[in-house]
């Protein structure tokens, strides 16, 4: 039975329609959330092992914008296109491509691996207003006090990728695992929450193509962080960060955002990487105040 959503009565009342696209030859889903007459267009780019799912929680609070939610090429809704390598400089080819077609001028949202894929397209000359990171990758994952996690992570994947097919993928999806994986990040002591988080998860973190489009992406986001592109995006920049995220500290956070030219910092406490899960108000309350969006009379 699936864990109910404690943010399901504000989702109920979002308008929602699924489009598609042609990207890069192929074809993108995406959701459209909010009312389609907003001042505001956001396009919000999930991170790695989810689909657009993962962002709706923080769109629950946002009603008065306008957001496209596509699923990442290999992950979700959205096939990969044979014979690409979906390498950093893929996922930026296809975010600049799509957000062209889709919503020229859009802000630009991207969470955990999405912020890798948003602030490299930004930087390689994506035209946005606004550039808004949740839980943003700041720094090496394999450095750090997390990286010996890191290092097992990487033989994970490396393992899935090396067995015969069947094996590798079924290790891919073990649903166990993936809950060791929820457990690991989740920090809220509320019992309701966190069973629908791992529900989330077990919904949605085995859901990509195939095995070598998630060994691509995994590669991608171990080999790259936000801080290679800070310096050079010039666009108006909010960091919302965790005080207790074990994949980026804190404390390097902190540091990240003075790397930007201009750059604000939202820090949430008693929180991890899930602040889309556990804090979606307040992630969607910063958001508001940066983009200067009124509240909604009613919510």
């Amino acid at each position: 039975m699936s864990a109910p959503s404690p943010y399901a009565d504000r989702l109920s009342r979002l308008p929602v329609e699924r489009r598609e696209v042609e990207v890069r030859g192929g074809l993108t889903a995406y959701w459209e959330y909010g009312p389609a007459d907003s001042d505001v267009t956001v396009i919000a780019v999930h991170g790695f092992r989810g689909d657009h799912h993962g962002l709706e929680s923080v769109l629950a609070f946002l009603p008065e914008a306008r957001v496209i939610a596509p699923d990442l090429p290999g992950f979700g809704e959205t096939a990969p296109v044979g014979g690409r390598t979906y390498d950093l400089d893929e996922y930026v080819a296809w975010l600049t491509e799509f957000a062209t077609e889709v919503a020229p001028g859009a802000v630009i949202l991207g969470h955990s691996f999405g912020s890798i894929v948003t602030s490299a397209a930004v930087a390689a000359g994506l035209q946005t207003p606004r550039l808004i990171l949740i839980n943003p990758i700041g720094a090496p994952a394999l450095e750090g006090p997390k990286g010996i996690m890191t290092r097992l992570a990487v033989l994970y994947y490396s393992l899935g990728a090396r067995l015969p097919e069947r094996a590798g993928t079924a290790l891919l999806r073990n649903r166990l695992i993936v809950r060791v994986m929820s457990i690991a990040m989740a920090k809220t002591t509320d019992p309701e929450l966190r069973r629908f988080i791992h529900d989330q998860h077990d919904a949605y973190f085995s859901r990509f193509a195939d095995r070598d489009v998630l060994r691509d992406a995994f590669v991608a986001s171990v080999s790259h962080d936000v801080s290679e592109f800070a310096e050079s995006i010039s666009t108006p920049t909010l960091l919302i960060a965790a005080q207790r995220d074990d994949i980026t500290p804190i404390e390097v956070e902190r540091e990240l955002v003075k790397r930007f030219d201009d750059a604000s910092l939202v820090e949430i406490a008693h929180v991890g990487h899930l602040i889309h899960y556990e804090t979606p108000a307040e992630a969607a309350g910063a958001v508001r105040r940066f983009l200067r969006i009124p509240v909604a009379r009613g919510l």
